[in-house]
C-alpha cells in the first residue's frame, strides 16, 4: 500500500478525548499489549499527531504520530500497526517467516505467497482470514512487514501452502516508514529456523541454487501496473550470491541509460529554470507595481508570473532545478539582487521591495506576446494543477407513477432524462393521442393516462383540461429530482437528489471565539486542504481540517474568526462557483456605524 508516495492530507495534534478513544480502540485490538505497554506508546502528556494521507491509489488512511515517527495506521475502520512498534513489542502480531530475498520484493508491493513461508518446528500460527499479522526473516524476530491473511490456517494447510498467504500493507523501507526515523530493525535473533527450508524442510545452499529456485519461484505475488515492468522469476534467491551478482551486471549495463537520463533531466531543469526566469523578469517589470508592495510571494507567483507564461508552455517550479517558490526567490535575492522577500508574519513570505533599477530588469524585453491569460489554479500554493468549475445540470428521473406516460417514448422507471427531452417527450405523447383542445390551443384534454399521472384524486372528475405549462410543471415535479455534475475532461457524474450546496457556517468556540465552516467542497471538485491554505494566506489566521461527525472520509474546514467575506471573495470571483450553489453568505459580519 505505501510501496509509491503518498499525499499529505492534514497534520493536527490529537485531542484528549480522541486520544483516550485511540487508547480503548488500540487494546481493543491488541489485547496483548499491557496497560504499561499502552501508556508508553500512547502517553497522556505527550505531543500525539494525527496524519490524514492519501495513498496513491486513493485510499484513505489515518497515521497516529508520536515523536515523528507513525506508530499505528488506520485503514477502513481497521488499525494495524507500524514496524516501528513491531520492533518494540515483536511478539504483538502473529508471525509468518520467509527469506531474506522475498523482502525486496515485499518492499516492492508483493504480496508473501505460501510457496515462501518458512514453518518453524512449532507449526504455523493460528489465524483466520483477514487478521492482522506481520512477517520476519529466517534467523530474526524484528518484524519487516504487517498485513492481512488471505485465508485462515487451515485453509493454508488444506491447498498444501500454495496460493496468497499474507496480503502486505506496509513494509520496512516503504514510503511509510520513510515518513518516520528511517531506523534499522534491531537485532532479534531467532535461533529456531536455523538450517531450515521451505515450508520446514532440510535445505541446502547451492551456489548454482537451481533447484532451490524452482521451488520457490513463486513465493510472492507482485502488484500489476503499467508503469512496472514483468516481475523476474527470481524470486527464491535464497543464495544471496546470485542476487547479488544480478545487482552488479544490471548496474554495468545501466550505467550508460542513467548517466543519458541525468542528462535529458538537467536539460529539462535548465530548460525550466531559463522559463522562470523570464516570467519572473517579465512579471517584475510589466505586472508589478509598487502600490501592491508588500506582496505575498504566492499571490506572486499566481497572479503575475502565471499570466506571463507563454503559449504553450507549462510553468512547473517542481521541474526546475530550484523546486520549491521560496528557493528560487532566494536565489534572486541573492545572486542578482533583484528583490528582497521578507517573513513578516510567521510562516507566509512577502516580496517587500523591488530593484527597478537593476540592470538586468532594465535591459529585459518584455516578449511581444503580452496577452497571456493563465489559466486559474487552486488557492494553494506552488504546482497546483488548474482549477475550473464543474458543469452542474438538473435532471429527471421517470417515476412508477409517470411510467405509462414515457412508455411511447422507450423510457422506463429509472430513466434519467434532461428537462428539455421531458417536454419534447409529453409534447409528442399530445400530438400523437390528439388531446390538443380544438377550441383553444393552449390547453390539453385530459385522457385516463394523463388523469392517472397527474391529477390528484380530488381532481379527477373537475379537471378535463390543463394549460401546457401546467401539464409540464406538474410532470418534473411528479418525477425525481437528479443531477449531473461535468468536469473538464473526465466522465459525467449523475446522482438521484438535489446536489448539496457549498455551506458555509459560523460556530462559537471557548470563550465565545468565532469559527467559520466550510463544508461539501468536495462535491464541486475542491481540495479541502487547498482551500484551507488559501484562506490562511489571504487572512493570515489558523485553518484547519476536521472530520464531519456521521460522514465517512469527508472533512470540513475550520477558519478563526467571521471570514464569510473572504470566502465569498475565494469561491465567486476566483473558483467561480455560481451564488445557488453556496447557503450561507447572508452570515456576513455587518459593518458597524461610524460614530
Amino acid at each position: 500500500m505505501f510501496a509509491r508516495p503518498f499525499r499529505v492530507k492534514s497534520n493536527t495534534a490529537i485531542k484528549g478525548s480522541d486520544r483516550r478513544k485511540l487508547k480503548a480502540d488500540i487494546s481493543a485490538a491488541f489485547p496483548l499489549l499491557s496497560a504499561e505497554e499502552l501508556s508508553e506508546l500512547i502517553p497522556n502528556k505527550e505531543e500525539l499527531n494525527v496524519v490524514k494521507i492519501y495513498a496513491h491509489k486513493g485510499d484513505g488512511v489515518i497515521l497516529y504520530v508520536l515523536h515523528k515517527n507513525p506508530l499505528f495506521f488506520e485503514l477502513e475502520k481497521h488499525i494495524y500497526p507500524t514496524v516501528y512498534v513491531l520492533w518494540r513489542y515483536p511478539a504483538l502480531l502473529p508471525v509468518f517467516r520467509t527469506w531474506p530475498p522475498v523482502l525486496q520484493k515485499l518492499i516492492g508491493g508483493a504480496d508473501l505467497m505460501l510457496p515462501g513461508v518458512v514453518v518453524p518446528s512449532s507449526g504455523l500460527p493460528d489465524v483466520q482470514q483477514g487478521n492482522c499479522c506481520s512477517v520476519t526473516l529466517v534467523n530474526s524476530r524484528a518484524p519487516v512487514a504487517v498485513g492481512t491473511a488471505a485465508v485462515s490456517t487451515g485453509e493454508m494447510l488444506s491447498l498444501g501452502m500454495k496460493g496468497r498467504g499474507v496480503c502486505v500493507l506496509h513494509t520496512y523501507m516503504d514510503n511509510l516508514w520513510a515518513f518516520g526515523d528511517k531506523s534499522c530493525p534491531p537485532s532479534l535473533p531467532d535461533a529456531e529456523i536455523e538450517g531450515q527450508g521451505v515450508n520446514g524442510e532440510e535445505y541446502e545452499c547451492d551456489e548454482e541454487g537451481e533447484e532451490g529456485e524452482e521451488e520457490v519461484e513463486k513465493c510472492v505475488e507482485e502488484e500489476q501496473s503499467p508503469s512496472e515492468a514483468a516481475p523476474d522469476p527470481a524470486c527464491s534467491g535464497i543464495e544471496e550470491l546470485s542476487l547479488a551478482e544480478q545487482e552488479e551486471e544490471k548496474g554495468e549495463k545501466g550505467n550508460e541509460e542513467e548517466e543519458e537520463n541525468q542528462g535529458d533531466h538537467k536539460m529539462l531543469q535548465e530548460t525550466m529554470d531559463g522559463l522562470l526566469l523570464q516570467c519572473f523578469l517579465h512579471a517584475l517589470k510589466s505586472k508589478v507595481k509598487k502600490s501592491e508592495l508588500p506582496l505575498l510571494t504566492s499571490t506572486f507567483l499566481r497572479n503575475h508570473m502565471f499570466a506571463c507564461c507563454p503559449t504553450g508552455k507549462q510553468l512547473d517550479i517542481k521541474k526546475s532545478s530550484y523546486k520549491k517558490l521560496s528557493k528560487f526567490l532566494q536565489a534572486m535575492q541573492k545572486q542578482h539582487n533583484l528583490v528582497r522577500v521578507k517573513e513578516l508574519t510567521k510562516g507566509v513570505e512577502s516580496i517587500v521591495e523591488v530593484d527597478w533599477k537593476n540592470p538586468e530588469l532594465r535591459s529585459f524585453r518584455v516578449p511581444q506576446e503580452t496577452d497571456v491569460v493563465a489559466a486559474p489554479v487552486q488557492d494553494g500554493g506552488e504546482g497546483d494543477p488548474p482549477y475550473h468549475p464543474p458543469e452542474i445540470t438538473t435532471l429527471y428521473s421517470v417515476s412508477a407513477r409517470l411510467e405509462p406516460l414515457f412508455l411511447d417514448a422507450q423510457k422506463r422507471k429509472g430513466a434519467i432524462l434532461q428537462p428539455a427531452e421531458v417536454r419534447h417527450i409529453i409534447t409528442e405523447y399530445v400530438k400523437k393521442n390528439e388531446l390538443v383542445d380544438e377550441n383553444n390551443k393552449n390547453y390539453v384534454n385530459i385522457n385516463p393516462i394523463l388523469c392517472d399521472c397527474l391529477l390528484e384524486k380530488s381532481e379527477y372528475q373537475e379537471v378535463e383540461a390543463l394549460k401546457w405549462d401546467d401539464l409540464f410543471s406538474r410532470t418534473l415535479g411528479r418525477m425525481q429530482e437528479c443531477y449531473q455534475v461535468v468536469f473538464p475532461g473526465q466522465a459525467p457524474i449523475k446522482k438521484k437528489g438535489h446536489i448539496e450546496p457549498i455551506d458555509i457556517s459560523v460556530a462559537s468556540r471557548g470563550s465565545n471565539k468565532k469559527v467559520t465552516l466550510i463544508k461539501n467542497l468536495d462535491v464541486y471538485g475542491l481540495d479541502p486542504a487547498v482551500v484551507a491554505t488559501a484562506l490562511q494566506r489571504r487572512v493570515q489566521a489558523s485553518a484547519v481540517l476536521q472530520p464531519i461527525p456521521g460522514s465517512k472520509d469527508k472533512v470540513l474546514v475550520q477558519i478563526q474568526g467571521n471570514q464569510i467575506h473572504q470566502i465569498s471573495n475565494l469561491l465567486l470571483d476566483h473558483y467561480q462557483i455560481p451564488r445557488k450553489y453556496i447557503q450561507g453568505l447572508d452570515k456576513a459580519p455587518k459593518g458597524g456605524k461610524k460614530k
